[in-house]
């Protein structure tokens, strides 16, 4: 064998059989669900017994013409807003708060208890999270209403006003993902090396100059993480808006995930919703490519 040539690998003869168990939870979960909904996409089907008709492209050229859908899909901007760019600002910033102040002045127990009450949320289940929230924002008896009439102050109807309803989603939204960035990142700051902060500090470095020049660097892999399935979660929101407001009201809150399950299942247009799932499946697809090719790039650089 020449120098410089690395050895080939021979892998044992059963090494794809450990393999075979993801691939059938792949085609099972995955492939064979997401194959059935492109076929249903291209039919007019009423679901059920219903006879199905052939439909082509029309489901999908209809779509590029619906404004309900093309409205949905500008909901999702204030979804990413909600789940991914506030909560990850606010979630680094207390990471940093509870790992270097807290964490210092009041001791790591402190800091685990605070970080555990922020990621509460997280482990709610949806349903209970929504009707809290439905109390809370309730026009007549809600938390905030009542005291904004003690303060004097009559409060809006925050889920029956079209122009404050989707405000008032992504004031629940924020309060369930804090918790979720707050854990990657405070994860990510405990492997900071401080003899860096140190030779930083000695060198005149103020606080807000280490945290940009040491910790942000350091920490920009779970940052690329959390956008990334944040970004996934905010284009999938489906749960909050059925039990909040049900797309409404007069549609100032639908999603396409939940105007897929309108069209699928109250208005039996099988196939049109199918189009919709499918279509924000590959902008979903897309932008989640996109992402991880940007960060392969920077690794490399």
């Amino acid at each position: 064998m020449s120098k410089g040539l690395a050895p080939t690998l021979r892998r044992p003869s059963g090494y794809w059989l450990y393999l075979l168990p993801i691939f059938i939870g792949f085609l099972a979960v995955v492939a064979v669900p997401f194959g059935t909904n492109i076929y249903f996409s291209f039919f007019r089907w009423k679901g059920g017994a219903a006879p199905m008709h052939w439909n082509g492209l029309n489901n999908y050229s209809t779509l590029l013409a619906d404004t309900e859908f093309w409205n949905s899909l500008r909901n999702s901007i204030f979804m990413v807003i909600a789940i991914v760019i506030i909560p990850t600002v606010i979630g680094l910033l207390l990471a940093a708060l509870l790992t270097d102040t807290i964490g210092r002045r009041f001791g790591p127990r402190i800091a685990s208890f605070l970080r555990a009450t922020y990621y509460l949320p997280q482990i709610l289940p949806i349903a209970v999270a929504g009707f809290m929230w439905s109390w809370i924002l309730d026009p007549a008896n809600g938390a905030i209403n009542t005291l904004l009439h003690s303060l004097g102050m009559d409060g809006p109807d925050w889920l029956g006003n079209p122009d404050l309803a989707i405000y008032s989603v992504m004031l629940m939204l924020i309060w369930l993902q804090i918790g979720y960035p707050l854990v990657i990142f405070m994860a990510a700051l405990s492997r900071v090396d401080p003899e860096l902060y140190e030779a930083a500090a000695l060198d005149g470095a103020g606080k807000w100059r280490q945290f940009v020049a040491i910790s942000m660097p350091t920490i920009r892999p779970e940052t690329f993480i959390v956008v990334l399935t944040a970004t996934v979660a905010a284009l999938k929101v489906f749960a909050p808006i059925l039990i909040l407001t049900g797309g409404g009201p007069e549609g100032s809150t639908v999603v396409p995930s939940f105007y897929a399950y309108r069209n699928f299942f109250e208005l039996s247009q099988v196939g049109y919703g199918s189009a919709i799932s499918t279509v924000m499946a590959l902008v979903i697809f897309a932008i989640a490519a996109l992402m991880l090719w940007w960060q392969r790039r920077q690794e490399i650089r």
